[in-house]
């Protein structure tokens, strides 16, 4: 069941981060890395209860984080830029 919720979460936190790097929002950068916390907390749960390997998992969980954390990083400096020309 844990495997369902993990898998879901990620499916989710990649579509929720696509959309906030379209369309920047604080919401939704706050969402994005708040499902990117809990993507990574269920990771280590199976993880460590499973007793799984290791590597594959921190290999999974590397890509997954640094492709999701390179564009919520880039949606914030979208964002930052749309506020700066707003406040003109």
């Amino acid at each position: 069941m844990i495997v369902l919720i993990h898998v879901s979460i990620a499916l989710i936190s990649v579509v929720w981060a696509t959309i906030t790097w379209i369309r920047p929002s604080r919401a939704g950068l706050r969402a994005s890395w708040s499902l990117v916390t809990l993507t990574l907390a269920s990771g280590t749960y199976l993880v460590v209860s499973t007793h799984s390997a290791l590597a594959p998992a921190c290999l999974s969980g590397l890509t997954y984080t640094s492709l999701i954390s390179l564009g919520l990083v880039h949606a914030k400096h979208r964002l930052a830029k749309v506020e700066v020309h707003t406040s003109d």
